[in-house]
């Protein structure tokens, strides 16, 4: 796949099929993560990687899912994410992670594509719930997880519409249609 086909392909997943995620493509994963840029080359990221049920089942509940449906509360649990990994930041090594987790994060995403898989990077967090449920030391900072799976959703891009209006939206048959501006509308003169 080219990397135009990986950046299209690469969309925010937040229904999956229950087909398992091994620990060896999550250390793979996080291996793209700790090859890519770091600001200053600090590298002060660290990750917590989960794919069994039982841990995945004490992160699922300190996420938010979906901020503009409204109705949706997030994936029924046959259709939870199979595999997660918490970006988290070292303040022993650094006080600000700049870009870093972004980079990281698109590093991750664009590899689980190359294999067959989706995800959604996730910001809405209660990190304070899931600092207590994973017992994670205070030197670190959550700053983002991302949940990963094979897809089990369609999602559309589309043009951005009349005002604006940039809010993801679902059909009627469930499939997810993200508006994305125009390149025109996006570069300066």
């Amino acid at each position: 796949m080219s990397i135009r086909e990986l950046v299209l392909k690469n969309r925010s997943y937040r229904r999956f099929f229950k087909d398992a995620v091994s620990p060896e493509t999550l250390r793979g994963l996080v291996d793209l993560a700790r090859l890519s840029p770091s600001a200053a080359n600090l590298q002060p990221l660290k990750y917590i990687i989960s794919c069994v049920p039982k841990k995945n089942a004490l992160i699922f509940p300190h996420l938010k899912w979906a901020g503009y449906l409204k109705d949706w509360l997030g994936p029924l649990s046959e259709e939870r994410p199979r595999a997660y990994i918490v970006i988290l930041g070292d303040t022993g090594i650094s006080k600000s992670f700049a870009c870093d987790s972004g980079i990281a994060s698109i590093g991750i995403l664009l590899g689980a594509t190359e294999k067959g898989l989706g995800g959604c990077i996730i910001g809405a967090i209660d990190r304070e719930g899931l600092r207590a449920a994973l017992k994670i030391r205070a030197a670190y900072e959550i700053l983002l997880v991302l949940a990963l799976g094979k897809p089990k959703e369609k999602v559309e891009i589309e043009v951005v519409k009349g005002a604006g209006d940039i809010k993801y939206w679902r059909d009627k048959e469930g499939n997810h249609h993200v508006p994305k501006r125009k390149l025109d509308d996006l570069i300066v003169e």
